[in-house]
């Protein structure tokens, strides 16, 4: 197997960006090239909290992901996916996670990303059946930055169509998005599970683990 003459400088690339505060690298053109090497193999990101500074995929292997506490119990067959946590308590866990100056960043995502408390409806006095929506969050990043402390955010839930009533979403900071779509319940926690054991991860990897980037 012949040698990557860059592999050493790379590799000190990224100590340097793991060493800095802000994740920052000399702009001189040696170094630039590097960034864009660590970034085609995945192995450094845009980082979503400082501009112009980056972050290494190894640093992020390092965070928790967060989604629903009881979805092990669903996946099992002991729940019914009715009645997994709540997307604010998923949301309260990830913001607390945070280092206190990104708290309010993060905060101010909270109805974008969590949604809105769920009021059930009901008609003619019958409770009407919501649709499943389940939050979750990994470390990673997109075709653009991700939330504060650098992570995606994206839903299993439940899509009202009958061919593909199952889906998984996957989102950056702005518009970057995937999304799997499943024939049933079953097929969308494999999926899910698939996915949160791969992060961190750039949302382009996701082809490979039959998502659709939109």
């Amino acid at each position: 197997m012949p040698h990557d003459p860059n592999e050493q400088f790379d590799h000190a690339v990224l100590d340097k960006i793991e060493q800095s505060p802000i994740g920052a690298v000399p702009g001189t053109p040696a170094y630039q090239d590097a960034i864009k090497r660590l970034y085609a193999t995945h192995q450094a990101y845009a980082d979503a909290d400082h501009k112009d500074g980056h972050v290494t995929a190894r640093s992020l292997t390092k965070l928790p992901s967060f989604h629903a506490s009881n979805l092990e119990e669903v996946i099992q067959g002991r729940l019914n996916p009715e009645h997994l946590e709540r997307n604010a308590g998923i949301f309260d866990r990830y913001v607390q996670s945070l280092p206190a100056d990104r708290r309010v960043r993060a905060e101010a995502r909270r109805i974008q990303v969590a949604g809105k408390p769920v009021h059930h409806r009901k008609h003619d006095g019958t409770p009407v059946h919501d649709l499943i929506h389940s939050l979750f969050l990994v470390p990673g990043a997109g075709p653009h930055p991700g939330l504060p402390g650098n992570y995606l955010y994206g839903s299993l839930y439940e899509t009202g169509h009958a061919a593909t009533p199952w889906a998984i979403n996957v989102h950056d900071s702005d518009d970057g998005a995937a999304v799997f779509e499943a024939p049933d319940l079953a097929a969308a926690l494999v999926k899910l599970q698939e996915l949160l054991a791969s992060a961190p991860f750039n949302m382009n990897e996701l082809e490979t683990l039959e998502f659709r980037l939109v």
